[in-house]
């Protein structure tokens, strides 16, 4: 008997309200099952709008991470309410803050008691010119993001990864308290190494197995985006490639004692970004570098869906600058084909976005703010 694949679970947002939320004093959207478009100049909020649907799915804000930043200035609070169609069911998610208090997310109005319990549950991809820090900033900002994709498929690795950092800190504060003591209890310190090396080493696992997956996947929406004509690479390196942690621990063991901190463990793990056999960050053009970083969501994208049997919401944030006409166009083809569901986008052009959008032929809707 042969079986069939499962059909993918359709969703999207049907309405959006928000409440003193960053620049809106109160605003609500309807949003088309497919296509919806922001346009406007720069400051009147079209950004803010997706950073609020980004809210909805991760609890959090993309752009900033202080939540109470995010409150309309000399007001006390604000609610972002979002109407959803999951598998033709109707779901009503609402995030509130309150100054003082703590954040509050409803689902059909049940109180999530943890905000881990909800990643994943509506899953989403954003794309937008702030992801040039996995480009220019350092190695934790690309493991936030291999992180972040894991995550929201595997509960148990955002249980580890949050037991291995907790492990981390107190190992870092025992090295710490031997220098300031000069003393040192091995007997102590082993205690915190063996968690370490069952959480590092089953993290370092995952992280091996998803980018075995990634890569291909991310390497094939490169391909796309720039027509075959460049060659481009992502190597995953950590020190478990060459060393089991227990041996590294070991091995690193003065080392730890004289900088009073832990030098090896997947805390050092990183991504290289590679065009031809360099880094893109010093040989890609600007226009390079923002493909790379587009082929890398879209990969995203299409991991997350297969994992998910769900197709997520795509948010594309001012993503036609600095591309030529022809990476915008095979973007646009990338986006035309039914692998999508619902797509935002915001665009300081109407007309670009307007001729953008009429050639993919779906339904649309253009909100000008």
């Amino acid at each position: 008997m042969q079986l069939l694949p499962r059909k993918n679970k359709g969703m999207y947002l049907e309405k959006l309200s928000l409440l003193n939320f960053k620049n809106f004093e109160s605003k609500t959207f309807d949003y088309e099952e497919k296509i919806n478009c922001f346009v406007g100049q720069n400051g009147v909020g079209k950004t803010n709008v997706l950073d609020a649907i980004y809210y909805l799915s991760f609890t959090k804000s993309y752009f900033n991470p202080v939540a109470v930043h995010n409150i309309k200035h000399n007001e006390s609070f604000f609610v972002i309410e979002g109407d959803y169609n999951i598998g033709g069911r109707s779901e009503k998610m609402i995030c509130s803050l309150k100054r003082g208090q703590k954040k509050v997310l409803k689902r059909n109005g049940k109180t999530y008691e943890k905000f881990s319990d909800h990643v994943g549950q509506i899953p989403l991809v954003i794309i937008s010119p702030s992801d040039r820090d996995l480009v220019v900033e350092g190695s934790e900002t690309r493991r936030r993001f291999i992180d972040g994709v894991i995550s929201q498929q595997d509960k148990q690795y955002l249980k580890d990864l949050i037991s291995y950092n907790k492990i981390l800190s107190q190992r870092n504060a025992l090295l710490k308290y031997f220098a300031a003591n000069r003393t040192f209890d091995a007997t102590n310190l082993e205690v915190y190494d063996e968690q370490m090396i069952s959480y590092g080493t089953s993290i370092y696992k995952k992280r091996k197995e998803f980018l075995e997956k990634f890569i291909p996947i991310f390497n094939k929406k490169y391909q796309i985006i720039s027509d075959n004509k460049e060659q481009v690479n992502l190597v995953y390196k950590s020190q478990l490639h060459i060393s089991s942690l227990k041996e590294l621990l070991k091995n690193s063991l003065e080392k730890d004692k004289i900088l009073q901190y832990t030098t090896v463990g997947i805390h050092k793990d990183d991504l290289n970004f590679e065009i031809g056999e360099y880094p893109i960050k010093k040989f890609g053009s600007q226009g390079q570098q923002k493909s790379y970083l587009i082929a890398l969501k879209l990969a995203q994208f299409e991991f997350i869906k297969q994992q998910s049997n769900m197709t997520p919401i795509l948010l594309l944030d001012d993503i036609f600058d600095k591309l030529d006409e022809s990476r915008v166009s095979h973007i646009i083809d990338l986006v035309n084909n039914d692998e999508f569901g619902q797509i935002f986008i915001t665009d300081t052009y109407s007309e670009r976005t307007e001729n953008v959008v009429k050639q993919s032929n779906k339904p649309y809707q253009i909100f000008k703010l």
